[in-house]
């Protein structure tokens, strides 16, 4: 605080010019008010989570309609369009010496998958913790470099103390390749029974930025996005006619929103969704089974 001398006044039409101290010390408070710090003492540098920059994001689904392979008579397989996300960023000088990766987090957040087999039953992958309430979302990591989707072209890393602004692009796609068994998965034959697939899931995704040191996190952008599908199947017709998309010919656009979603704890860590799912079957008499129990 800088505190002005008083000054004496007097009953005077014309009061007398300020002094040179006057002045100086009016100066001095006018550089507080433009600078916010006198030249002599030194700026606090602002801290990486207030200094990164996103300098642009963009993110969608490909606007091919799911696609359909018979060529197995063993299995059906379906290839959905990619998701994308992508995003340029700007670090400028890091003072102190830490290192902070960038890059993408993703969990998956609903699933319903399920293959109907006439009124044999259907089977389904399920994920049992998040079908029952017991967690929000579950990470959807390569299962190696948690918490991050992969650790190519999905991440960067910043190593202080760095002079110059740093300039880096991360970038991630997702999509569905799965194969689906004409027969009955729990039964020996192979006769074709498959009538239906169904599939709605949900995911989050987060650009992320993480001190290596201290795990301090820092949520720089959110994406919500789906994916959908249904294929009709007609087992009666011959091997390459059999199955037909019914919708969605195209997904709905991903969406990023306005304000940021904390990462749920179970989208940090093992097991991923991979690692986590069970396919069952679930007959329409009778118990339902494990097919393939859980990885982990």
């Amino acid at each position: 605080m800088v505190i002005l001398p008083a000054v004496s006044m007097r009953l005077s039409s014309s009061p007398p010019p300020p002094s040179p101290e006057l002045w100086a010390l009016l100066w001095i408070v006018l550089q507080f008010s433009a600078m916010g710090c006198i030249q002599s003492l030194k700026c606090k540098p602002k801290s990486f989570r207030d200094s990164v920059i996103v300098l642009e994001l963009s993110t969608s689904i490909d606007s091919n309609p799911t696609s359909i392979d018979e060529a197995s008579s063993v299995v059906l397989r379906y290839r959905t369009p990619h998701f994308r996300a992508h995003a340029r960023l700007l670090v400028p000088p890091v003072a102190a010496k830490e290192t902070w990766t960038i890059g993408w987090i993703q969990a998956c957040n609903h699933m319903m998958f399920y293959n109907t087999y006439g009124n044999k039953g259907m089977s389904s992958w399920e994920l049992p913790d998040l079908r029952d309430g017991k967690i929000q979302a579950i990470s959807d990591s390569d299962g190696v470099n948690y918490p991050w989707y992969g650790n190519t072209t999905e991440t960067c890393t910043v190593v202080g103390p760095t002079k110059k602004d740093s300039k880096f692009a991360v970038s991630m796609n997702d999509n569905f390749y799965p194969s689906v068994t004409w027969g009955v998965p729990v039964s020996d034959s192979n006769v074709p029974l498959l009538s239906s697939i169904q599939r709605d899931q949900s995911f989050t995704t987060w650009l992320v930025a993480i001190n290596q040191a201290t795990s301090e996190t820092v949520v720089l952008r959110t994406i919500r996005w789906r994916m959908r599908l249904h294929i009709q199947v007609d087992p009666e017709k011959p091997l390459g006619q059999r199955a037909v998309l019914k919708e969605p010919v195209a997904q709905e656009q991903p969406q990023i929103l306005g304000k940021n979603e904390p990462i749920p704890p179970n989208a940090m860590v093992k097991p991923n969704a991979n690692d986590a799912q069970v396919l069952m079957w679930r007959p329409k008499k009778g118990d339902p089974m494990v097919v393939i129990p859980p990885k982990y």
